[in-house]
Parts: C-alpha cells; sequence; structure tokens
C-alpha cells in the first residue's frame, strides 16, 4: 500500500506540474461574457467549446454549430459533447489565436470556405453555410463518431454520463471523482499487472514443459512475462484514462508518454524473445563445439537485439510524429560519410558475412594462410582469432581472411605420411623384397590407414644407402590422432627390421686402399669383352626367366 500512494502521489505531482504550465486554452474572454455566434469560424469553435466548460455549462448553446436544417438538437448535442471529449482525451488543444475571424476566409489549399481546428483531426472542420454561417460539416459528423470510438473503445464513453459536469470546486487542480478515478485506475493497473504477470508465467511455464523446453522457462521466458504484462496494462490505461477528463496539457503530454511507452514495451518483450530463438538454433547448430554454427548463433543474437532496438527505436519516433523519412535520409547521408571513413571495418563486417556463408573453415580447424599458422578458436564479427602452435593468439581480420588463400588442414579426409626408409647397401636383394611385403602388411593390417591407395617401393640408391618410399594415409580427424598413428607404424617398422635383420643406414664413409703388402686389390679387374658382358647379362635374365616359371 505505501507503494501504491508513492505512485499516485508521484503522478499527481506530474498532473499539477502540467497545469502550472499549461496555457488556459479557452482564455481569450471572460468566462460569463461570451455570446454564441456562429459569423466565423473563431466564433463557432468558440461557441461549441466555450459552453461545455465547467463554469459555463451550456449544452444547447454547445450544439449549436451543429445545427444544420433538419438536424435533431439531441444529436447535436451528442456530437457536440463527443468531439469535445474526444479532443480533450488525446490531449488536442484549440488554440483560439489561430482561429480566423474572418467570414469570408477560404483555405488556401482547397480554396473552400473551410476551417480545420486540430490538425491531427484533419476530417473533422466548420465551414461556411449559404445564409453566411459557419457550422461543422456533415462530412464531419462520421469523423467524430469514429474519432469518439477510437478514443474511448469498447464503449467506455457510457461512463463519461455519470460524471458531474456542473462542478466547480477543485482539490490541487483537480475535481474530487478524478481524484477517485486515477486512484481507482492506479489500483486496477496494479492488481491486473499482478495477474497478469502470474498468468503469464504459468502459461508460459505448462507450456514450455509440455514442449520439452524446461530448461528455457527460468532464464528466457519468465523474464518476458513481465514486459508483456506491462504492455497489457499501459494498454488498458490508455483505453480508459481519457474518461478522467485531465487538463488538456496533461491529457497531451500523457498521449505522447503512451505513444512511446507501448512500442518501448513491445520492443523489450521481442528483446527478450531473441533468447529464446538464440536457444533454439543452437539446439539446431547441434553440440559440437568445434562447430563454426555454434559461434555464429551468437552473432545472429546481436544483430536480431540491434535490430529490434532500431525498428522499435523508429515506431517510438514515428508515433512522436517525427518525420521519419526525413530522418532515414539524413542518415543515409551521414552513413555515406560514416562508410567511406571506415572502409576497412566494413570490409572486415563484409568478409565474416561470406566466411559465414562460404564456410571455409570452421572452429577448431587447423588452417594456413600465408604467415598465419594454427587453430581457429573463435570466428567474430570483424576478426578471427587462432591460436598459433607457439600458444600464441592471433588476431587476423576477416578481410584479409575473406581475400587470401587458405588452406584448411581441418578439411582433410585423409592425412599424408612421407618418408624414405634407408637401409645398408650389404642388405641382399630377397630381403628386400621381403621386407617391402613387410611394410605394406603393416599398412593393410593398421587400423587407421587409408588401404585403396599407398606406395611402399624400393626406388632409389642414395649416396650412402638403399632407399625405400613409404609414402601412406592416415583417416584420423585430428593431428594428435595422427601424431599416435604415425607411432605405431614406425613402430612396427623398427620391429619388422630387427627381426628380420634388417639393418637402417646413416651417413658414412668407407676408405678403401687399392694395394696393400702381401693382399691383392680390392679393385676387380675387367678382363671380358662386350660380348662376354652381354652372355653374362643373357644368362642372368634366362635364369630369372626359369625360376619364375
Amino acid at each position: 500500500m505505501p507503494l501504491f500512494f508513492n505512485t499516485y502521489r508521484n503522478l499527481l505531482m506530474v498532473a499539477l506540474a502540467f497545469l502550472i504550465i499549461s496555457p488556459v486554452a479557452l482564455a481569450d474572454e471572460a468566462p460569463g461574457t461570451f455570446e454564441p455566434s456562429l459569423s466565423t469560424p473563431y466564433h463557432a469553435v468558440m461557441t461549441h467549446l466555450n459552453f461545455l466548460q465547467s463554469d459555463t455549462y451550456d449544452e444547447e448553446k454547445a450544439a449549436l454549430p451543429f445545427l444544420h436544417l433538419g438536424t435533431d438538437t439531441t444529436a447535436a448535442i451528442r456530437l457536440a459533447i463527443q468531439l469535445k471529449q474526444a479532443w480533450d482525451g488525446r490531449g488536442y488543444m484549440v488554440n483560439p489565436g489561430r482561429l480566423p475571424r474572418n467570414a469570408m476566409y477560404s483555405d488556401t489549399l482547397t480554396n473552400r470556405h473551410i476551417f480545420v481546428p486540430i490538425d491531427q483531426t484533419s476530417s473533422i472542420y466548420v465551414e461556411r453555410q449559404p445564409d453566411g454561417s459557419w457550422l461543422y460539416s456533415k462530412e464531419s459528423f462520421d469523423a467524430i463518431e469514429n474519432f469518439h470510438s477510437e478514443v474511448f473503445p469498447f464503449g467506455s464513453d457510457r461512463l463519461m454520463e455519470l460524471l458531474p459536469h456542473g462542478s466547480t470546486y477543485r482539490i490541487l487542480g483537480l475535481y474530487l471523482w478524478q481524484h477517485v478515478g486515477i486512484l481507482l485506475l492506479i489500483l486496477i493497473s496494479v492488481l491486473f499487472h499482478k495477474f497478469l504477470t502470474f498468468a503469464f508465467n504459468r502459461l508460459l511455464y505448462r507450456g514450455a514443459s509440455q514442449l520439452g523446453y524446461d530448461n528455457i522457462v527460468r532464464p528466457y521466458l519468465l523474464p518476458v512475462a513481465k514486459p508483456l504484462s506491462l504492455f497489457a496494462v499501459f494498454l488498458l490505461v490508455m483505453a480508459f484514462y481519457p474518461l478522467l477528463q485531465l487538463p488538456v496539457r496533461a491529457s497531451f503530454y500523457l498521449s505522447y508518454a503512451f505513444k512511446a511507452i507501448l512500442p518501448f514495451f513491445g520492443m523489450l518483450v521481442f528483446y527478450k524473445l531473441v533468447d529464446v530463438l538464440g536457444l533454439y538454433m543452437e539446439r539446431l547448430a547441434g553440440d559440437r563445439e568445434t562447430s563454426l554454427d555454434n559461434h555464429v548463433v551468437p552473432l545472429i543474437k546481436k544483430v536480431l537485439r540491434v535490430f529490434v532496438v532500431i525498428v522499435g527505436g523508429l515506431f517510438i519516433l514515428q508515433n512522436l510524429d517525427v518525420n521519419i523519412t526525413a530522418l532515414l535520409a539524413g542518415l543515409s547521408i551521414g552513413g555515406l560519410a560514416v562508410a567511406l571513413a571506415a572502409q576497412d571495418t566494413l570490409k572486415n563486417m563484409f568478409g565474416s558475412l561470406m566466411i559465414f556463408i562460404d564456410k571455409p573453415f570452421s572452429v577448431g580447424h587447423w588452417i594456413t594462410s600465408g604467415d598465419i599458422d594454427g587453430t581457429v578458436e573463435e570466428v567474430g564479427f570483424r576478426s578471427t582469432r587462432v591460436r598459433t602452435f607457439r600458444n600464441s593468439l592471433t588476431y587476423v581480420p576477416n578481410g584479409k581472411l575473406a581475400d587470401a588463400t587458405i588452406d584448411n588442414h581441418g578439411l582433410r579426409q585423409y592425412r599424408r605420411f612421407f618418408m624414405h626408409i634407408a637401409i645398408t647397401y650389404d642388405t641382399p636383394p630377397d630381403l628386400i623384397e621381403v621386407f617391402v611385403l613387410g611394410l605394406r602388411r603393416i599398412v593393410e593390417e593398421h587400423p587407421e590407414t587409408r588401404k585403396d591407395f599407398y606406395i611402399v617401393e624400393f626406388n632409389e640408391m642414395g649416396d650412402f644407402s638403399l632407399q625405400i618410399m613409404f609414402y601412406i594415409f592416415f583417416a584420423v580427424p585430428d593431428w594428435p590422432a595422427e601424431l599416435k598413428a604415425r607411432h605405431e607404424v614406425l613402430m612396427e617398422i623398427v620391429r619388422l627390421a630387427e627381426k628380420l635383420g634388417v639393418r637402417f643406414a646413416f651417413p658414412t664413409q668407407t676408405v678403401h686402399m687399392e694395394t696393400f703388402p702381401d693382399k691383392s686389390s680390392l679393385t676387380p679387374r675387367y678382363d671380358m669383352t662386350m660380348n662376354g658382358f652381354k652372355q653374362v647379362m643373357n644368362d642372368y635374365f634366362v635364369q630369372k626367366k626359369s625360376k619364375n616359371i
């Protein structure tokens, strides 16, 4: 209850401030001295409004500007009261100083003898009649009905009939019934807010639980309930505060305040719902921590939040009668200047967009691009973080990555392993053949090697060794698994060589003495002719052919 009375006190102080700063809209002539007249737009409008004031209340006189030939007096009174109530409810003030006092006044745009008292209600105007009098046009009657229904929806205008019209006693600038009405509206709003918050909490909790989204209720959905209920509460207050018939200036500012408050809470609801949408997108992206999608989702959430704020801000400005077209035109010119001054930033932003669309790499992939060599940790809106193998963190502008050649090691289906196995020159040819067969069998039996393509061949005679090409591929997902597979294959090679007695070669030098006392020369003597050498060669191939047969 203390909160309730404090709220009322604060609202009352605001209302008093409005009363102090509000000009007296119809104080052009002293009360009681204005005589009804329809000779000019000024006199017609003032006749209507002056005789609906509390101290000069006279329904029949106020209805004179509505009495066309054949118009019922009761209908004219109803129209006069409805228009005054609707204008006051919206805070639309008639400035007597701009009302024409020329009986032959004509509108410069239409060149007709008409005048619009309130610009916001341009379809309601006074018109010069053939007899020279100024009356509200018959076309305005339907507009008055529609405008009144808009200001007082759900038939709330019927409550206006219960309000006193002739009272002159005021407390702090407001009638007693207005104080009571403000208290009731505040009390109903507080109770309505509590009820809606509870109802929304229950509905959201039950709905999310039935769909299997219990984990999103407390952190994401429940915070939506309060702004959603406040949105509904302000809709209620906006619909019923015109019944209080507050001073015109106060109604004017309240109307503008509600025009800003309603889209603000609507924007707040959608801002909270972005988190729910982000959680749903995270589920679609999967649980893999190395997926680029898991880092795209936070970026999309940020973009959506900015979008909601911008659109909500534009709605607020539009409701406050700001020229959005001129504002956007000015922003576009300023945006062009900013774009020219921030070319690199925009280049990085578009580079980020290209990376998200093309997906040349994902978080966790090992990439190489120029001097960049490491594992991708995060892809941001401006730059990408790469963890090098020195464990340092490199920030690379996305614009540079979008234009660069990227070698993505993380997308390899197989990881190549190539080396030469060097054995000594004194290894017998048959042992070389058996050793090569054993190497191929190691590849065939290892569970993580590619079986459809590999090369294990004796292919080179080096300076100090016979070299066997060992060219294979590992089907492993990452570098640590590749190192493990390498270790296992190399250990098998060493064990096989030890079992067969194959010796691995290393750089050596052998010194041969051409002559030595009491020893024959190590240099062979070739005393055969060309035909002799050919015969030895033919015998070798004949013998080899007979062995194969």
